[in-house]
């Protein structure tokens, strides 16, 4: 029986990871100062965790809940391009100091992996589509830049210390339990939970920025896949974990308002700063050496996500 231990565990892509983590009969032992993640997300399996509210700017925290522990799933963020652009300072801190002390916790402590939680924003806004990741970085926004410094502080500590780490270039990840009242949530949970409240959303631009979106099952069976993966295929290196399909907001809104049956519009606001025009994946490198392949399509998980936030509200 391995032990997990996820960072950021009340979160959204966290508290999924714990669940699937459970399910297979191995151990978890979790750490988040509920900055951004929120307690109800454990609810059903807090008895079942080790749970420890912590910063990952405490080191001694950090080596105590790395101790002991098989693989690290590095989820931990301030997921957001907006709040990185007000505050770079705190950005940095959050996505880069605390991603240099796990890995010196896990260093230390021994364990056999490290999987980060990379973001597709280190691609930029550069046109070539699809996305691979031998791609030149070229990131917009200082969230963007700490998320492709933790990149490449995960290589380092690889090729340095020989501590196996793997990054994966998350997509717009999307699904049940994303917070939709969080300035950091994803465009899908604030459209879906204001249409199920008969509420205008808002698109900021004209709609025809794209998206791959991600259902959360996906990321979630990439982090598995990436912990079991032979050193050889997959240490010391970055994956795109997303759909290789794309959608613009004008379409996403249109396809809710059927799922849903909304009956109103959607409104514009000016576009924001740091904001990407168009994402897509390859995802040749995640199928060939972690064998990944996404087993939910964009359109089940919009039903999935919706019929979750129907219960919940």
């Amino acid at each position: 029986m391995a032990l997990y231990l996820i960072t950021g565990v009340a979160g959204f892509i966290g508290s999924g990871l714990a669940r699937a983590v459970l399910a297979q009969g191995d151990q978890v032992r979790g750490i988040d100062n509920l900055s951004t993640g929120r307690r109800e997300n454990l609810t059903e399996i807090k008895d079942g965790i080790d749970f420890r509210e912590a910063d990952l700017l405490d080191l001694d925290a950090v080596h105590a809940a790395c101790k002991g522990a098989d693989y690290v799933l590095h989820q931990a963020a301030i997921p957001s391009v907006p709040k990185s652009v007000v505050d770079p300072l705190g950005s940095n801190r959050a996505n880069v100091d605390a991603t240099v002390n796990v890995l010196v916790g896990a260093r230390d402590a021994k364990v056999k992996r490290v999987v980060y939680a990379a973001s597709s924003s280190a691609y930029g806004d550069t046109p070539t589509l699809p996305k691979r990741e031998d791609m030149p970085p070229n990131p917009i926004s200082p969230y963007a830049v700490a998320k492709l410094a933790s990149e490449y502080y995960m290589v380092s500590f690889y090729r340095c210390y020989g501590l196996e780490t793997v990054c994966l270039r998350y997509f717009n990840i999307f699904g049940p339990r994303q917070d939709p009242s969080s300035p950091y949530s994803g465009v899908l949970a604030k459209f879906i939970t204001q249409m199920l409240r008969g509420e205008q959303p808002t698109i900021f631009g004209d709609g025809s920025q794209s998206r791959d979106f991600t259902y959360i099952d996906n990321a979630v069976e990439a982090n598995l896949l990436a912990c079991k993966a032979p050193a050889e295929q997959a240490a010391g290196r970055v994956f795109n974990i997303a759909t290789g399909r794309r959608v613009d907001l004008n379409e996403t809104f249109l396809t809710l308002k059927q799922i849903i049956g909304y009956k109103g519009e959607v409104k514009h606001a000016p576009e924001r700063a740091g904001d990407i025009k168009h994402s897509l994946a390859d995802m040749s490198r995640a199928e060939k050496h972690l064998g990944y392949k996404p087993k939910v399509d964009f359109e089940e998980g919009l039903r999935r996500t919706i019929e979750w936030y129907r219960k919940s509200l």
